[in-house]
């Protein structure tokens, strides 16, 4: 579906993901500079994304990305604060920011970011990175400010409302759903990896795109306590482990034999001392009694 080599294209699996992930629905606003990548409008007002143009932008990112020689020096945003009175994407991009990092090797910021973070050099935060990729233009607009002054080069993932003011790489997505954005990121990463030679791209990539997805605090609870639940019923009490005598071979377990009360309760017979034996072995009554009874016979 896109140009260049037969590698790069756009598989039908890809296609499914993003149709799947909503990834070409924008929003009944569009900017001026973003209409380039609208394939159409809806009778509802909703534009259409191109999403050729989407994985085409997926994949000059990936190639900007894998130019940065120290992978640190490239840094990923998902602000929690600021931006637009939405503000549906600030959150979700979070957990795909840190995932993003982990593969990749960029630094994070996920969360609050500290205006003057590329601009104050007293701050300890203070970064000086070579390329920046945030989520969403509108949330993210103070460190794209900040890395105009600092010409530091930036991706944006822009939905169709998106300004794209000091943004270089724009790939045009539905940045404010849950599914969408995680996908963009996971695909990003994909193909990184995959440029970079750590991931081949005749294999499918092991890591699941869910990693990427935002989930709801109040959900992993509701999961949680209800796997706690299920395994508290189907709990099942064994019974205390029982030696195996020593004549038991290694990893056997003799059969367990119930004691018998009677056995315990059986009157024990007390065997007498040695000398006692001797006495009774050596009776000369019977001798006696035995020898006269011959005699007489």
């Amino acid at each position: 579906m896109s140009g260049g080599s037969p590698a790069l294209k756009l598989s039908e699996d890809d296609v499914r993901y993003l149709l799947t992930a909503k990834t070409h629905i924008g929003t009944t606003n569009m900017n001026h500079l973003m209409g380039q990548y609208v394939f159409k409008r809806r009778n509802d007002g909703v534009h259409l994304i191109d999403l050729r143009k989407t994985w085409e932008k997926i994949l000059l990112a990936a190639r900007a990305i894998v130019a940065v020689e120290n992978s640190s020096d490239i840094c990923v945003i998902s602000c929690s604060t600021g931006g637009s009175a939405e503000g549906t994407s600030r959150p979700l991009g979070q957990r795909a920011v840190l995932k993003f990092a982990k593969y990749t090797g960029a630094t994070p910021i996920a969360g609050r970011y500290t205006p003057g973070t590329f601009t104050n050099q007293i701050q300890k935060v203070f970064r000086e990175p070579r390329l920046l990729v945030v989520c969403d233009p509108h949330a993210d607009h103070q460190p794209i400010e900040e890395s105009s002054y600092s010409n530091i080069p930036v991706i944006a993932f822009c939905n169709t409302d998106a300004p794209l003011h000091y943004v270089d790489i724009a790939i045009p997505c539905n940045n404010k759903a849950q599914h969408s954005i995680g996908l963009v990121w996971w695909m990003l990463t994909r193909e990184v990896l995959r440029m970079r030679g750590v991931i081949p791209r005749d294999i499918p990539w092991d890591v699941k795109v869910d990693m990427f997805i935002y989930r709801e605090p109040e959900e992993v609870k509701k999961e949680e306590q209800a796997a706690a639940a299920e395994a508290a019923k189907t709990a099942i009490v064994t019974p205390a482990a029982i030696e195996a005598p020593a004549s038991a071979a290694p990893g056997e377990t003799a059969d367990y034999v119930p004691v018998q009360e009677t056995w315990a309760e059986a009157p024990t017979k007390t065997v007498g001392a040695t000398d006692d034996w001797a006495r009774e072995t050596t009776d000369t009554t019977w001798t006696t009694t035995a020898a006269s009874d011959w005699a007489a016979s």
